[in-house]
C-alpha cells in the first residue's frame, strides 16, 4: 500500500480534507463555460465536486479515485444533487484505465497527478492520451518542485519539465499559468494550471 494511498484514506476517515467544496476552482468553471458539453473524465475527483458541477451542466461524466470512502460520499452526493444518472464513479488507479474505452472530450485533474512519481506520471499520460478524443482539452491543475528540492531528500511534488515532456507526445500545452498554493498552516507551494490539448 503506497505511502499517498495511506496519507489520503486516513484524512478522509478523519475528514481532513481541505479539497472538499460545493464548487470546482475558478478556473475549472471558467475553461467549461466555453466548452459544449460532451463526454468528461474528472481524475483523482475526490468527493466529486467537478463530476456533480459538470454533470448540472449536461455532462456524462467518469470520475475515478482510488479512495473508496472518496467515492461513496461522490455517489451519495451526486444522488442528492439528482444527477446520478449523468455520473458514474469508479474505485481504481487513474495510472491504469482498462475498463474505460469510450472517447472523451474533456479531461480534468485538480490536485492528482503531481502525487506521481516519473514511471506513474508517465503510464497516467498514455491513459489520457488513449481516452481523450483528438482536439480534445485536458485541464490539470498542479503542485510543482521548487528546483532547490532536487537536492533535497524530502521534496515533494513534480518537476514542470518532466510533466510536459510525458505529454509531449500526444499533447500541446496551449496555456500555463504560474502562481502559488497555501492550505492551513503550511508554507505555499509553487503550483500552476495547465490547459494541454491532444494532438491529432
Amino acid at each position: 500500500m503506497s505511502s499517498i494511498y495511506e496519507r489520503l484514506v486516513e484524512r478522509y476517515e478523519t475528514g481532513q480534507v481541505p479539497w472538499d467544496a460545493e464548487l470546482p476552482p475558478p478556473e475549472v468553471m471558467a475553461t467549461l463555460a466555453h466548452l459544449p458539453p460532451g463526454r468528461a473524465l474528472d481524475l483523482g475527483c475526490g468527493y466529486g465536486r467537478a463530476s456533480i458541477y459538470m454533470a448540472r451542466q449536461g455532462w456524462q461524466v467518469d470520475g475515478i479515485d482510488f479512495v473508496a470512502q472518496a467515492i461513496d460520499e461522490a455517489e451519495r452526493r451526486a444522488e442528492a444533487a439528482g444527477v446520478i444518472t449523468a455520473v458514474s464513479f469508479h474505485v481504481h488507479a487513474v495510472t491504469s484505465l482498462p475498463f474505460l474505452t469510450d472517447s472523451y472530450d474533456f479531461a480534468l485533474d485538480v490536485g492528482c497527478l503531481h502525487n506521481f512519481d516519473l514511471a506513474q506520471m508517465q503510464a497516467y499520460a498514455g491513459e489520457l492520451t488513449r481516452l481523450l478524443r483528438p482536439g480534445g482539452l485536458y485541464l490539470l491543475f498542479a503542485h510543482l518542485r521548487n528546483e532547490s528540492d532536487a537536492e533535497d531528500d524530502s521534496w515533494r511534488w513534480i518537476a514542470e519539465d518532466e510533466l510536459l515532456a510525458a505529454f509531449a507526445g500526444g499533447f500541446v500545452a496551449e496555456r500555463v499559468e504560474h502562481g502559488t498554493t497555501q492550505v492551513g498552516d503550511n508554507p505555499p507551494w509553487r503550483s500552476a494550471w495547465f490547459w494541454l490539448r491532444r494532438k491529432g
